[in-house]
């Protein structure tokens, strides 16, 4: 085998991939270097199974709003069994095949560099290989789960999203440490599958604290009026977990203390940037690796280091990372062949507008672009619309007690939408539209012609436009 290769990717998840497939169509030899499974965290941990868990309680949610549906009790042993399949129980034979068909080589064990242009891997064995680059070496290591500095906490063994989304046996108890996505959305996929008593800690005021107001607010209701208990302004002090598998106790500065079965500690995700050896390439590895827009690391010689998806920091989602790796391919193909690195589809500018992102909650919340905050903070001249999708024909019929808003920041100088939030029933499918409009900025006397179909939800985008003044 040889061990120099035009690119070294450590990293097999979605970005990594991504990386090995755009340079494999482009005829560059390449190697990819992963310590756990091919597919990544995405694959195995977050989107695919917690998706998975929560399907069954969004159907159930949807059935409930429609008059004349029987509804049978959650048959959670099946739930876990799909979410299982899902995960191709944890075998990641396929995805190994599929690298290899791009192609380009698989190697298991831990990456890291070791100077310019060379990646040590160590196997799980001890033993260690030397690869070296010809052209690059991309890291896309993804994230960690952040354990905050409390008291008790990590010696309590409490669940991250992995435990949780490859929960075997619901507690009937369960504490939920965080406010974010993967907060609210295991909170009610747990919660719809056994966990009776489950309570939210949120050490902010709300839940989704970085969406609009109204998104977390109408969240909060739907859990609240499923029985989960959200405390906000939470502030946990101390945990304490006397025996292993045994009861865990959640002190808090103010009201009593919360006991549970299992904690869920939901609070935000790191890069994974320590022990990949930047310290051998002069850069500081306890913070993300810092990127332009063609994904080439900054403060590297001779630009040979690049980073994709959550290890640079730029947007920790799977669909981002996976745009930025397309980027990178096509720059270090381009760049190895001596042609031009510059067309428009080889530099990030999605991250700058604004990524879209979907909590796959009941109801769905989703976004892409800026909140009004954000975008009155940047300078902006804001006008602001918002619409309640229980109006609409087309949500009506999913069910009477359909509840939702959606709410279009607008730059008044340019006529053009700078953020879109949607917060109901089934409104994810209504994002690709809105990610459309404001990446392309479409000016509002365009989208006035685009004609919503009906009876749908899409309908909304009228709505919105009639509101404006159109």
């Amino acid at each position: 085998m040889s061990d120099e290769f035009d690119v070294i990717v450590v990293g097999a998840g979605p970005a990594g991939e991504n990386v090995a497939g755009r340079a494999g169509r482009a005829g560059l030899s390449s190697v990819v270097v992963e310590e756990e499974l091919a597919g990544g965290e995405c694959a195995y941990w977050a989107c695919i199974p917690s998706k998975a868990l929560l399907r069954p309680v969004e159907l159930a949610a949807d059935a409930r709003r429609v008059p004349g549906l029987a509804l049978e009790p959650v048959d959670v042993r099946a739930v876990l069994a799909r979410r299982d399949e899902a995960v191709s129980h944890l075998d990641d034979g396929n995805q190994v095949k599929w690298i290899r068909s791009v192609p380009a080589e698989f190697v298991r064990g831990r990456g890291r560099l070791r100077g310019p242009r060379q990646v040590e891997v160590t196997a799980h064995d001890g033993s260690t290989r030397l690869l070296r680059a010809r052209h690059a070496v991309v890291l896309a290591t993804g994230s960690r789960p952040v354990i905050p500095p409390v008291p008790g906490l990590a010696e309590s063994a409490p669940w991250t999203s992995r435990q949780a989304t490859g929960v075997q046996v619901v507690p009937e108890r369960l504490a939920v440490l965080g406010g974010g996505v993967v907060a609210c959305e295991m909170a009610q996929a747990l919660h719809g599958l056994g966990a009776r008593e489950t309570t939210m800690l949120v050490r902010g005021h709300s839940l989704l604290g970085r969406m609009e107001p109204f998104a977390g607010e109408l969240l909060a209701a739907s859990l609240t009026d499923a029985g989960v208990r959200v405390r906000t302004g939470a502030q946990v002090t101390g945990v304490e977990r006397p025996r292993p598998g045994g009861p865990v106790t959640v002190h808090l500065a103010e009201g009593a203390p919360v006991e549970a079965d299992e904690l869920l500690v939901a609070t935000g995700r790191r890069p994974a940037t320590g022990d990949l050896g930047l310290d051998t390439v002069g850069l500081p590895d306890t913070e993300p690796v810092r990127v332009d827009d063609s994904m080439r690391a900054g403060g590297v010689a001779d630009g040979w280091l690049y980073a994709v998806g959550d290890v640079n920091g730029r947007n920790l989602l799977t669909h981002m990372g996976k745009y930025q790796a397309r980027v990178c391919g096509d720059v270090i193909a381009a760049r190895a062949r001596g042609e031009r690195d510059d067309l428009p589809a080889m530099r990030d500018t999605a991250d700058g507008y604004g990524a879209p992102q979907v909590v796959f909650t009941d109801p769905q919340v989703c976004s892409v672009g800026r909140t009004e905050a954000a975008a009155r903070a940047e300078g902006f001249e804001v006008r602001v619309v918002e619409y309640d999708l229980g109006a609409v024909s087309g949500a009506y019929l999913l069910g009477e007690s359909y509840r939702g808003r959606a709410k279009a920041v607008v730059d008044e100088r340019r006529r053009v939408l700078l953020g879109v939030t949607f917060a109901g029933p089934g409104v994810a499918e209504l994002l690709h539209s809105a990610t459309v409009a404001v990446t392309a900025e479409v000016t509002l006397d365009r989208l006035w012609h685009a004609v919503p179909s009906f009876p749908t939800v899409s309908e909304i985008w009228l709505r919105l436009l009639e509101e404006y003044g159109l």
